[in-house]
């Protein structure tokens, strides 16, 4: 009787705890499916902006949608005048270096190289009109472009070389009647084409995230949670969360996985642990670009090249640019899995009129390392280049690119490398000698956007193996399955042996002491 009671009770605690297990599931919903829900909830103007009097008219120029704007949003241009976005700088404590004001304004890279001597060009994606030299006014809150990062309609755009100012072909009048709180297209148009295309320069960032699947991106995927860039990337102030890790310094006011989804986001323990020194995005982006190519080199020492005196085009099967006159020759790729590198949210940079010492000319270094306790791996992008030089004063240098006409000095238009480069080196405020070489240069961009639905993270095999390992770059630490260390290997072939011996010295005794046994019984 006592069995039987005891087993209807087992019975009945089972079916507690499963029912539990049960209500639990239902009330208490996976944080994919909250996250899901909170974001599913999309954000809708909360005014009718067509019925507004100041907006129902023709506007002469893009100013005039600036002053009808700030006329109802008051203090909002002040807001814009003092982020990084508008100014292209921010005040950065650099190791080693001090405090100094680093930004896309006065830094170098590795693409297009620099803005001072592309001002025409790259400022297209200013949020303000019209910064086509250094003479350019901050102050003038007339100059910001609202409906840049506002505009709903999908139809706003910046003319090319228009130094920001918007295409003349926009009905302004239309785009101001639409505003909203930013999406996507405001974002990506800008980010998704940094560096003279689709994907050139992050890798992780393009036009196939305008409209893609959780395959693609878990966050951005319209069959997964569906985010906009603004909802990681929160704003007050006009001043947006996160920082862009080529040209930032400090490990401030960064996004991070951990926002959303805690220090400890896995049920399996041995997982939670690998968060202490492994950043989320190395195990849960196992490759990136996987839409579109991304540029992995470009050479500038190439560019200039011509036929029949014009300039020309070449392009790959899949219709990426091997080789420009205006440009150079590039290497791309597509479906990459990243390198990686130890990160703890600081870095430094070239700075215009750093002496170059070895090479290749790390134009951002990141700094961390396995003893650093705030150190984490993470996948990162490399992109590798060959770029001016002044060999005599051993700088880099800033070439004027482009240009409003020809025989200015651009390179873009009159293909003269010596006077491209004198002529943009004046625009930074440096000496010039006159001998042009080239050389080789690296630039970092850690990757954290096109995130893989988990059951495509990264397995145990792809970093704790003897060969392929892809962590095979980071050397500092013991890693096992991948590493050999004389000592953990010996000692590990120690308890093995004490094992098996244990364990044989434990069966032979039985076996003796069975013997024993059977001996006595006759």
């Amino acid at each position: 009787m006592r069995k039987i009671f005891a087993g209807v009770g087992a019975l009945l605690l089972l079916l507690t705890l499963a029912s539990a297990f049960l209500v639990r599931k239902d009330v208490e919903p996976s944080l994919t499916e909250s996250l899901h829900r909170r974001f599913a909830r999309k954000a809708a103007p909360s005014v009718d902006h067509t019925r507004f009097a100041q907006l129902q008219r023709k506007f002469a120029s893009p100013q005039q949608v600036t002053e009808a704007c700030v006329s109802c949003h008051n203090g909002r241009a002040s807001e814009v005048m003092g982020s990084s976005h508008w100014r292209w700088e921010r005040a950065e404590y650099i190791p080693g270096r001090g405090v100094r004001y680093v930004g896309k304004k006065n830094l170098l890279n590795n693409f297009c190289i620099g803005v001072a001597g592309s001002h025409q060009s790259c400022d297209k994606c200013h949020i303000g009109y019209g910064w086509s030299d250094a003479g350019f006014d901050f102050g003038d809150a007339r100059n910001v472009d609202c409906l840049a990062c506002h505009d709903n309609t999908s139809t706003y755009v910046k003319a090319s070389g228009g130094a920001g100012n918007p295409d003349p072909t926009i009905d302004l009048a239309n785009v101001a009647q639409h505003v909203g709180r930013p999406q996507r297209t405001n974002c990506g148009t800008c980010h998704f084409f940094s560096g003279g295309g689709n994907n050139v320069k992050h890798g992780d960032l393009e036009q196939a995230l305008f409209d893609t699947t959780r395959e693609v991106d878990v966050h951005m995927g319209s069959d997964g949670a569906d985010m906009s860039c603004v909802d990681c990337h929160t704003a007050e102030k006009h001043q947006l969360k996160g920082k862009l890790y080529s040209i930032s310094s400090m490990n401030r006011n960064r996004v991070l996985c951990e926002d959303c989804h805690a220090a400890a986001p896995h049920a399996d323990g041995r997982l939670n642990e690998h968060t202490l020194k492994v950043a989320c995005q190395s195990c849960h982006i196992p490759t990136y670009a996987k839409v579109n190519s991304t540029k992995l080199r470009w050479d500038w020492s190439t560019a200039g090249r011509l036929r029949d005196g014009k300039p020309y085009e070449e392009k790959d099967a899949l219709g990426d640019d091997v080789y420009m006159s205006i440009k150079g020759s590039f290497r791309w790729g597509r479906n990459l899995q990243p390198e990686y590198a130890w990160f703890d949210g600081t870095a430094s940079h070239y700075l215009i009129g750093d002496r170059v010492g070895k090479t290749p000319v790390e134009i951002n270094h990141l700094y961390g390392s396995y003893a650093d306790p705030d150190s984490k791996v993470v996948p990162v992008k490399v992109h590798r280049a060959r770029q001016p030089f002044d060999e005599g004063n051993r700088l880099l240098v800033q070439p004027k690119l482009a240009g409003t006409h020809d025989g200015d000095g651009a390179f873009w238009r009159d293909f003269d490398w010596q006077r491209s480069a004198s002529e943009g080196m004046k625009l930074v405020g440096l000496p010039y000698s006159g001998k042009l070489g080239f050389v080789e240069t690296e630039m970092t961009w850690p990757v954290n956007h096109m995130v893989a639905p988990k059951g495509q993270a990264v397995g145990c095999a792809g970093c704790h193996t003897r060969e392929g390992s892809r962590l095979a770059g980071l050397t500092d630490f013991y890693l096992p399955g991948r590493d050999r260390n004389r000592w953990v290997d010996g000692l590990g072939s120690l308890v093995i042996g004490l094992a098996l011996l244990g364990a044989s010295s434990h069966a032979g005794a039985r076996v003796f002491a069975c013997r024993r046994v059977a001996e006595r019984s006759r």
